[in-house]
């Protein structure tokens, strides 16, 4: 009996504890002198819903709503049970994010490079790791790099339209967001490791299901990666990785597998992965472990998979229902291209004005990264205010809310290119448009991901044209399970080829 009281008690009083800290964590902000939202649950905070019910993007919007109307720059909020600050002014955005970098120079994401190496990609590392391995990444991003890379992803794209030609009579059956998916992978596959993934014929390859599992975030994977960010010596201890070990293992061994070939074979390509390796067999301390290598292969591959063909998915869903903006754009290819089949190259590509407004207002109305993340390193006083954002805080940007703020975009949900003109660039404050983020952490991947969906939407719109039919979603509705934007039904359009003559008449 008294054991039965003992274990009664040691329960009791480890609920006491567990609340007394919850209630504590909750008013932390409040005590440190800062506006807070409202209503916070005890376990979930102001985020009940994300990753379950809700996709975050909407969760940061309804907080980023409630400072707005407060009038506020920053706002409190938990998220879950850890005390988080949520940025509204564009002004404060380039603080955080440019102008103060000192203080926000790390994400305050888990990376275990010892436990768990892919965790130890450019995205996750903090401080000197991650200001010296941006410095070796850097220069296989340049232009002329992404050049070298152009013919590959036109090969692969024009694959894509091979498959089109032979499936796009079957518009209830085919599924453009599948389709993209396929595409993005062989463009990743290809480009990146130098692997003939053939998505195309086989849509169910290793490659694109760990792909898709890297982004399915859960309630508890979310909690992994933002937890561990904050309390780094207790996941260490705990043994806890925030990607599944088969996805881990899978790119671990892909990589060594393809580096070992090359290294053997003597084999060059216009890729990434040939890039690493110039990086890797540098003499001295410049080069890259296998284990970075591994890491930054991964990222790559994740950052511009799934992101990529929602970009082109949604982008397409845009264009179907707005045929004058399609048919504006096509015409633009043709002219820019020309009547030879040949004639696509990296310089014609950047010289479509049109397509790259379309594709800005695209990543407006759906940016990939929802919010960025950012930790405090010291306290920081904002600026023209009496508020103080203590050390060790995280911040939030939700990128979302600032593209569908009407204060900045009029009409947020209409889909307008010519927000993107010069002259309404202009006029609008410059960080409430954040779809690759901005400053020294900005993407370092960003030119290969506008190329590669620059390419797939040239050579889709050049041979097919796209329009609404019964089973085209009249609204998008988000998966929350992923941490990118993903729509949670299938994409079908009527789909039909385009007529060369028609379009040299017009």
């Amino acid at each position: 009996m008294e054991l039965v009281v003992s274990i009664f008690g040691f329960f009791i009083g480890l609920s006491v504890v567990v609340y007394c800290y919850l209630r504590r964590q909750q008013s932390h902000l409040h005590r440190a002198g800062l506006p807070v939202a409202s209503k916070p649950h005890l376990v979930y905070g102001n985020v009940k819903g994300i990753a379950q019910t809700e996709h975050a993007c909407k969760v940061a919007q309804r907080l980023y709503q409630e400072f707005r109307e407060r009038g506020l720059p920053l706002g409190g909020f938990m998220n879950f049970f850890i005390p988080s600050v949520l940025v509204t002014d564009p002004e404060l955005v380039k603080c955080v994010l440019v102008r103060n970098f000192d203080v926000f120079h790390d994400r305050g994401l888990f990376a275990d490079t010892e436990s768990d190496p892919i965790s130890g990609s450019l995205f996750s590392l903090d401080g000197t790791h991650w200001r010296a391995m941006r410095q070796k990444l850097s220069p296989a991003f340049t232009s002329g790099k992404m050049k070298h890379m152009f013919g590959l992803m036109v090969d692969v794209a024009e694959q894509m339209r091979r498959f089109m030609d032979t499936n796009c009579h079957r518009a209830d059956r085919l599924e453009m967001k599948d389709a993209l998916q396929r595409y993005s992978i062989d463009v990743i596959g290809n480009v990146a490791f130098g692997v003939e993934c053939n998505s195309m014929e086989n849509p169910d390859s290793e490659f694109r299901r760990m792909g898709t599992k890297a982004f399915q975030f859960d309630t508890v994977q979310r909690l992994k990666f933002f937890f561990g960010g904050r309390y780094k010596a207790l996941m260490k201890g705990l043994g806890l990785k925030v990607f599944p070990g088969d996805v881990s293992g899978f790119f671990r061994k892909l990589t060594a597998s393809t580096v070992e070939y090359r290294e053997k074979s003597g084999v060059r390509r216009n890729d990434f992965i040939n890039l690493m390796l110039e990086i890797r067999n540098k003499n001295g301390e410049e080069g890259l472990t296998m284990d970075e290598l591994s890491a930054q292969c991964f990222i790559f591959f994740t950052a511009g998979f799934e992101t990529s063909s929602a970009t082109m998915n949604f982008c397409l869903y845009e264009l179907a229902l707005n045929p004058f903006i399609q048919n504006r754009l096509r015409h633009e290819i043709e002219q820019v291209i020309g009547k030879d089949n040949d004639g696509f190259t990296y310089e014609k590509m950047l010289s479509m004005d049109y397509l790259d407004r379309v594709v800005k207002e695209t990543l407006r109305k759906y940016p990939p990264a929802e919010s960025l993340f950012r930790i405090s390193a010291a306290p920081f006083a904002v600026p023209d205010t009496k508020y103080v954002i203590p050390a060790n805080t995280f911040i939030q940007i939700p990128v979302y809310a600032l593209h569908h703020d009407p204060h900045h975009y009029p009409h947020p949900d209409r889909f307008d290119p010519d927000r993107f003109l010069e002259e309404a660039v202009q006029k609008r404050h410059p960080y409430s448009y954040l779809p690759f983020g901005e400053g020294p952490r900005n993407c370092v991947g960003m030119r290969f991901g506008l190329m590669q969906v620059k390419v797939g939407l040239v050579m889709l719109l050049r041979h097919f044209s796209f329009a609404p039919n019964a089973q085209t979603p009249l609204k998008i509705e988000f998966d929350p399970e992923f941490v990118i934007l993903a729509p949670t039904k299938g994409m079908y359009f009527d789909i039909e080829p385009v007529s060369r003559n028609k379009l040299v008449q017009a």
